[in-house]
């Protein structure tokens, strides 16, 4: 059969691929290159050639003889392996009926009922302060909706809509074959109506019948205090329009938390760095920081803190998803240690270390010194 593509190839699966493997490559191809998502010239053979495809290497049998002979294994033109087949051909492929499956969530029935619409999926970046404190956020996006001067029905206003002769509105024609394989029951779409059951005599001059147009919409996202990067927010009825009046997909929002310059996050806990000099450290201080949001707050520095020490400011870090629980904020405290002393400094230092006075003395030259470095 010249001119066929070979159907590992077509899937994008090794000749050795599992059950699996293949169903999950069918399943990303369909959803890709289905008529009522992608309208791009030739999906609709694309998606043919990809339904029979699997519709061979699904079938234990069907793949057995395809890989033994190829595509002369079903053909009957040229006296192969195929000639026995009972006239079975490529287009006879009953891969439609999976396809239903998968998108309709049934086998075998007919795409002129309710559908619901495909989902849709996009990211959000959001601030780090949205993520904790939780925000509100417009978004832009194009989804396909029904069309509005049809009212999705495909067809010009004031135009007649008539049942399909061909497959009498079930949008999908059966047909039985007997090969050496057994007897085998195929549906596929109807090619006169395209599977809708109906057809029009005029399309609609706006979506040239597909009854489906791509909108512009502005939607307002509640962003829940304390999620993170990954956190997936469902939009229910957000999708794309549904299929003969069913009710339309869902829309996904994936979160991505930009970093912020002064805080990080572990869990709930946020973590920050407070840099101190030595003397604050030995005696001990209160430093004014601001918190997250832009809040004051006075840390306490106990005497005789050292480098790598942290302190914890309870109650203050992110709030736990769908609770009143809120995380607290860990400060490591940094120590610097002056790389330059002034002749004042060095003797106040020295003082110091060769001072045998009581504690009170040693604070005393630590506060001399504390006005000198200022």
């Amino acid at each position: 059969m010249a001119g066929k593509r070979d159907f590992y190839e077509v899937l994008g699966v090794a000749k050795g691929a599992t059950e699996d493997e293949i169903k999950k490559a069918y399943r990303q191809k369909a959803r890709k290159y289905h008529p009522d998502v992608n309208k791009e010239e030739g999906t609709d053979e694309k998606f043919k050639e990809i339904s029979v495809a699997y519709e061979v290497l699904s079938d234990p049998q069907k793949r057995a003889a395809y890989d033994r002979y190829g595509h002369d294994a079903f053909d009957h033109s040229n006296g192969g392996p195929g000639g026995g087949f009972g006239g079975f051909d490529f287009d006879d492929l009953g891969g439609f009926s999976d396809i239903f499956d998968l998108f309709f969530g049934r086998g075998g029935g007919s795409r002129t009922g309710p559908q619901q619409g495909a989902d849709r999926e996009m990211r959000l970046d959001i601030e780090f302060e949205d993520a904790v404190f939780g925000t509100e956020k417009e978004v832009e996006l194009y989804r396909l909706e029904n069309c509005e001067k049809c009212d999705g029905s495909g067809a010009e206003p004031g135009t007649n809509i008539k049942t399909c002769g061909q497959c009498n509105g079930a949008g999908q024609v059966r047909s039985v074959q007997n090969t050496p394989f057994g007897r085998f029951e195929t549906v596929r779409a109807c090619n006169r109506c395209n599977g809708e059951g109906k057809v029009v005599d005029k399309p609609c001059s706006i979506c040239k019948g597909s009854g489906k147009e791509r909108k512009k919409r502005n939607i307002t996202i509640r962003v829940p205090a304390g999620v993170d990067t990954g956190a997936r927010l469902r939009i229910q009825g957000e999708g794309e329009a549904g299929v003969n009046g069913g009710p339309p997909g869902d829309l996904f929002i994936i979160l991505v938390v930009k970093p912020h310059k002064k805080f990080r996050r572990e869990s709930y806990n946020l973590i920050t760095n407070l840099e101190i000099n030595f003397v604050e450290a030995a005696l001990g201080a209160q430093i004014e920081i601001t918190l997250l949001g832009g809040a004051k707050h006075t840390v306490n520095i106990p005497e005789g803190t050292q480098p790598g020490d942290i302190i914890t400011i309870k109650g203050k870090g992110v709030p736990h998803l769908n609770s009143k629980r809120t995380g607290d904020i860990k400060i490591i405290v940094d120590v610097k240690i002056p790389t330059k002393l002034t002749k004042k400094q060095r003797e106040l230092l020295q003082n110091f270390y060769e001072s045998d006075e009581e504690k009170e003395n040693r604070k005393g030259i630590f506060n001399k010194f504390r006005d000198v470095i200022g």
